[in-house]
């Protein structure tokens, strides 16, 4: 059988990973698959010296692989949304399968690429967008498929996980373990995507999409960063039985879907509580099976590559099969997406972790208490710590029930008239992930 030539954009982390892998495991791929996969041209604007390319054509315009009209399947491996889109709409256009890892432009663009592909008849693969290595899109696309799927939750950005377990195990600050993250590789110069949950929220959009069958809508995912997470939140947490962890969830409720990102209580005996440094971890929560957790590393050359060459492999196995018989992209049929809304923020109940530094006088717990009270927020449990010196502020460490949002940000407005506050209120979203 004629062999099926890949084409690999772009030759950083992790194309200089896809291209070894490929190579290395070709003998094991080709049985899989029951044809040879050979990479037959690389468009990179520079040489990988972690790459031998004897053999291969290179070239410096990226362009001119998805143009090669002896390529079958077109590795978009460049990143960003700009070059990136406008490569793969013509690869697409020129009739060639796309694999990609590229979670920013599925999550922005993905609608449009996808329909873009149906219309030419060609599969856009995109497993290495979420989660790197961890089959996540495969496993709840398909092997999730008999299910109702009823939330999803994840630790989806390593950086800021390792980031939060330096803060607990060491009782470090956020700014120093920053530094040491950014030493390290963990993150970029500019972290704002890792820390501030754009990264997270990307790949967030794309696992809703597919869980719950709904188009791409990464501009109304809310999303929050750990910029604001301290130490002694850490400890709090700790000591109430919780771990921080900076948690994507996206939850299927009556009225729409939660779409969200930011710091949150878990409790200490989940499993995804205790999944640490830069590893990844979803769990899904579903009618038929019940929760089940992927684990594994969500980045790195040869993780990442692992499943780019997965997807190489399965759209190799489909070339010649009917398009309207392939899985979907979303997982849902195209014209049978639902248009249930993306909820606001606002509108989302969980229950709420509160620090406030108060002032050392009589009587401030009551108000406090009185204010949430008359807000219909029940309190689940109080810590409040002696201080050695009497004129020092008083931290006061308060879990609740399940609210509404609009009802916390309420009371917390309340709070902040009384006149009681040293500091503003700290306040993280708690979720128990039993059900």
């Amino acid at each position: 059988m004629k062999p099926v030539n890949v084409g690999i954009v772009g030759l950083g982390t992790v194309g200089s990973g896809t291209f070894n892998v490929l190579n290395r495991n070709r003998e094991d791929i080709s049985r899989r698959a029951g044809r040879e996969i050979l990479v037959t041209h690389i468009g990179a604007r520079r040489d990988n010296p972690a790459v031998n390319t004897a053999g291969v054509k290179v070239s410096r315009d990226i362009f001119a692989v998805v143009n090669d009209p002896e390529v079958d399947i077109v590795v978009e491996l460049i990143g960003g949304t700009t070059i990136a889109r406008d490569l793969v709409m013509k690869a697409i256009e020129n009739g060639k399968h796309v694999v990609t890892a590229n979670k920013a432009l599925i999550a922005q663009y993905g609608n449009e690429v996808f329909a873009a592909a149906q219309k030419k008849g060609v599969n856009v693969a995109f497993e290495a967008a979420v989660a790197g290595g961890i089959p996540i899109i495969k496993a709840i696309r398909e092997g999730l498929a008999a299910n109702r799927i009823e939330w999803v939750a994840g630790i989806i950005n390593g950086t800021g996980n390792f980031i939060l377990t330096e803060m607990r195990d060491k009782g470090r600050d956020f700014n120093d373990v920053l530094k040491e993250a950014q030493a390290l590789g963990y993150a970029e110069a500019d972290p704002t995507f890792d820390v501030e949950g754009i990264d997270a929220a990307h790949k967030l959009t794309i696992l809703a999409s597919i869980a719950f069958g709904i188009p791409l809508q990464f501009s109304k995912a809310y999303t929050e960063g750990i910029t604001k997470i301290t130490r002694e939140d850490v400890a709090y947490a700790e000591e109430l039985g919780y771990r921080v962890k900076h948690l994507g969830v996206a939850r299927q409720t009556p009225n729409g879907i939660e779409l969200r990102v930011h710091p949150t209580l878990i409790p200490e005996s989940r499993l995804i509580a205790n999944v640490h440094g830069v590893m990844n971890a979803v769990m899904v929560m579903s009618d038929a099976v019940g929760g089940t957790l992927y684990y594994g590393r969500g980045a790195g050359s040869e993780p990442t590559a692992s499943a780019v060459v997965a997807d190489v492999l399965d759209v190799a196995r489909v070339l010649t099969t009917d398009p309207t018989n392939r899985v979907p992209h979303l997982a849902f049929q195209p014209g049978r997406l639902s248009d249930k809304p993306i909820l606001p923020i606002e509108e989302i109940e969980t229950a709420y972790y509160l620090r406030m530094d108060v002032k050392d006088r009589p009587g401030v717990l009551a108000k406090i208490a009185t204010v949430l009270s008359e807000g219909d927020i029940n309190i689940e449990s109080i810590i409040q710590k002696d201080q050695a010196d009497d004129n020092a502020p008083v931290p006061l460490i308060m879990l609740t029930r399940k609210v509404q949002e609009k009802k916390m940000n309420a009371a917390i407005d309340k709070i902040r008239k009384l006149d009681v506050l040293v500091n503003d209120v700290t306040r993280i979203r708690l979720e128990m992930l039993d059900k």
